[in-house]
């Protein structure tokens, strides 16, 4: 499943209750996607709820808790396709204590179905979560007001709600070209698959037409190779006797046979000799791919090193600025002491100051916080133990993210940005 045109990468977002597992469920519904003995057992259920049509929602909702509660809580991949492209979707929860769900599943998105409640319009959810798209530069957003037939005068609703969210994102760096607004009702399946007559005010793509005709963006600059080291292998058999192959998947770039290339941190460079795979040898291998890379050279490499292009190889840190996506009930101070995971690579890092707090319902930066909380976005200094081979993240989205985790239970504390991922939006003065 790597990024091809045909492939596109997509996740939901939204608040409580605005039909995020209905409308991904009308999607699998309406392309097919789901067996017959699926509807059944969703008809069944719906209809020991007392409901007249079955509850679409109940084809994502998969833990007991969620179909309890009628909300979601993981994050849930799904897999349907069209004629014209095939989908992978990340349904992701509302919930606000959930936003650490929002922000894994939508980190690999190239496209994000953002839903607001028509009667409630853009609130501090959306607002929240269309901030943590623009960090994480997700490239196009679809806006899909749902339950449009539950309010009185739907095209002025439409129309109002439209304006906000294009003020909105025009704010946080997308173009108008990036943001497209859709009123569906998810329940009864208007512009989903097909165009509604209900909705005369819209003349735009139903939702469906429009993931098979939105351009596919991958990165936003094209970066040579990137393969973290996973694993070293060395069999020292008689087969085999001096047999060292260096395993992973390529994070980012392209690997071909004769490519020179530098390890890192280090810098010894060397040149690829072979790429082998369970299937068999190959000449070239690209992003996503997971292979085992022999070298002309014996090289000192070990898990958690980088293996990258000599043309454009990332420049190794140690002291860096970074921007953080907090996660943890515990806040966030100057001075904390964690883990920093990087790839295949963790080191201890050091919170050298927080520099920044951005404000994602007021679009302002706070300067120099005292804490960084719960679900907050902050610009932060980081010191790392050990070197890590990191691009920006503006540069590259898979060579340019970590992970900050407490050294003590393991848990994740943060979802890293390397750099400045505040620059690129339009916000106001430091208040």
């Amino acid at each position: 499943m790597t990024h091809s045109p045909d492939l596109l990468r997509i996740a939901t977002a939204g608040s409580v209750d605005d039909g995020k597992s209905t409308l991904v469920g009308r999607l699998l519904y309406d392309t097919k996607s789901v067996l017959a003995d699926q509807i059944d057992a969703v008809t069944r259920a719906s209809v020991d709820r007392g409901l007249e049509g079955p509850d679409l929602s109940l084809l994502v909702d998969g833990l007991r808790a969620e179909r309890e509660q009628g909300i979601t809580i993981d994050v849930a991949y799904r897999y349907f396709a069209t004629p014209a492209r095939s989908f992978v979707l990340a349904d992701t929860p509302g919930h606000v204590q959930y936003t650490r769900n929002t922000v894994s599943g939508a980190s690999t998105a190239q496209l994000v179905m953002l839903l607001v409640d028509a009667r409630n319009g853009v609130v501090a959810q959306t607002r929240r979560h269309a901030a943590v798209m623009a960090l994480l530069g997700v490239p196009q957003l679809v806006l899909a007001v749902n339950k449009i037939d539950l309010v009185d005068d739907p095209a002025t609703v439409f129309a109002e709600i439209s304006a906000e969210f294009a003020e909105l994102t025009h704010t946080l760096g997308w173009s108008p070209a990036q943001v497209q607004a859709i009123p569906v009702s998810a329940l009864h399946g208007d512009n989903v698959a097909t165009r509604s007559e209900n909705t005369p005010y819209y003349d735009g793509p139903t939702l469906i037409e429009h993931l098979e005709t939105v351009p596919n963006v991958t990165d936003r600059k094209q970066v040579g190779l990137r393969f973290p080291v996973q694993y070293v292998i060395r069999p020292r058999t008689p087969e085999f006797p001096d047999y060292r192959g260096y395993a992973g998947q390529i994070a980012a770039g392209r690997v071909s046979v004769g490519d020179e290339v530098v390890v890192l941190p280090s810098g010894t460079r060397t040149t690829v000799a072979k790429i082998d795979t369970a299937d068999g040898d190959l000449a070239t291998a690209h992003t996503g791919r997971s292979v085992t890379i022999l070298l002309t050279d014996d090289v000192d490499i070990s898990r958690g090193d980088v293996i990258a292009s000599a043309a454009d190889a990332p420049e190794p840190l140690q002291q860096f600025a970074a921007t953080v996506c907090w996660l943890a009930e515990k806040p966030l101070r100057p001075g904390a002491r964690l883990l920093l995971k990087h790839g295949s690579k963790t080191t201890q890092a050091i919170v050298g100051g927080l520099d920044v707090l951005f404000d994602e319902q007021n679009l302002t930066l706070i300067d120099a916080p005292e804490t960084v909380e719960l679900n907050q976005i902050g610009r932060i200094a980081l010191q790392t133990a050990e070197p890590i081979a990191a691009d920006d993240y503006q540069v590259n989205r898979e060579s340019g993210s970590f992970l900050l985790i407490d050294p003590q239970g393991g848990n994740t504390l943060a979802a890293g940005l390397v750099g400045d991922a505040l620059s690129p939006l339009h916000l106001k003065e430091l208040v």
